[in-house]
């Protein structure tokens, strides 16, 4: 029907090992989705004694055992890393995955951060909101003008750079993807700054307010809101039928509780593959395109496997 509607899902990374992330990757690649995520986090969510597998060292290794899907991590705080240094890791990553069809492969995708005691247990600073936001700002600017100049400078509130190199540099500037739904400061900086704004799964129920939002900011920014591709983060449960998805929504509300957002029966995507569809295409209709995608299992191979099969032929253009 489209070829406009985009499809990612998240890769094992809490409690699994790296072939259990790598096994998924390469599926999901070989299956047709468009992107692949991990979280950016130290600690195991919601556990921080939770093993969790860090998230530009994996995203390096799976940029180099697949080939299509883009990559992405949703979503990168400031004061984790220094945002110079993450503009080079970026590149990097970026030569390791190739172009693909897009010029390039991975997205930026940056936040505030909220987990204080990831942070203050790495002994990472952790300040106020409105400084890690200052900081965000900043990050989207030193990225950028290191993608893209060849040896910029530029002092920000927070940081800044002086006469950096970042070489190689991506042959095509990797999109910088905003997640988050604060309404006055973080969806205006989506508006000055991101390709990609992420609703993040907590704020699903409120997508259509959210995106007003952002298209006022984006008024004040003097910005086409056409220009933001919007995206929603949210937890995919489906199973062969109806009667199947309605006792694994169930045990997904208790795992999950509000981590993924409150109202998952009201307000999730979950079902048999049509009912799936007919969700999806509401959301659509909502002005999302890209669908970052947690699948419900032990085994994401195998609700995605089902997702590929079933629904994704629905969201493709006919040969």
């Amino acid at each position: 029907m489209t070829t406009s509607v985009k499809f990612g899902v998240t890769l094992p990374q809490i409690k699994r090992s790296w072939a259990d992330t790598k096994a998924a990757a390469s599926e999901i690649d070989a299956a047709g989705f468009d992107s692949v995520w991990v979280c950016d986090h130290l600690y195991g969510v919601p556990m921080p004694n939770l093993p969790i597998l860090e998230a530009y060292s994996l995203l390096a290794a799976v940029a180099a055992v697949t080939s299509n899907v883009r990559l992405g991590a949703l979503v990168t705080p400031p004061f984790f890393r220094n945002p110079a240094v993450l503009a080079k890791q970026i590149a990097t990553i970026d030569e390791v995955a190739g172009g693909g069809a897009t010029g390039t492969r991975i997205i930026a995708g940056l936040g505030s951060g909220w987990f204080a005691s990831e942070f203050e247990g790495y002994g990472c600073d952790f300040p106020d909101v409105g400084t890690r936001l200052a900081a965000l700002d900043d990050t989207c600017e030193i990225l950028r003008r290191m993608w893209t100049e060849e040896q910029p400078s530029w002092q920000g509130k927070v940081y800044r750079i002086d006469s950096v190199f970042c070489e190689p540099r991506p042959r095509v500037r990797p999109q910088i993807l905003i997640g988050g739904g604060g309404e006055k400061v973080l969806l205006r900086l989506a508006a000055k700054h991101a390709d990609i704004w992420n609703n993040l799964a907590v704020n699903q129920k409120d997508l259509v307010r959210k995106r007003d939002v952002l298209a006022r900011h984006c008024e004040s920014e003097g910005r086409d809101p056409s220009s933001i591709e919007v995206s929603q983060q949210c937890l995919v449960v489906i199973m062969p039928t109806h009667e199947e998805a309605e006792v694994a929504i169930g045990k997904a509300e208790k795992i999950y509780g509000g981590h993924m957002g409150a109202g998952l029966r009201e307000h999730g995507i979950w079902g048999s593959p049509e009912e799936i569809v007919e969700k999806i295409h509401a959301y659509v209709e909502k002005g999302c395109t890209h669908f970052i995608m947690e699948m419900f299992g032990r085994d994401v191979r195998e609700p995605a496997s089902l997702f590929a099969s079933k629904v994704l032929p629905s969201f493709r253009a006919s040969a």
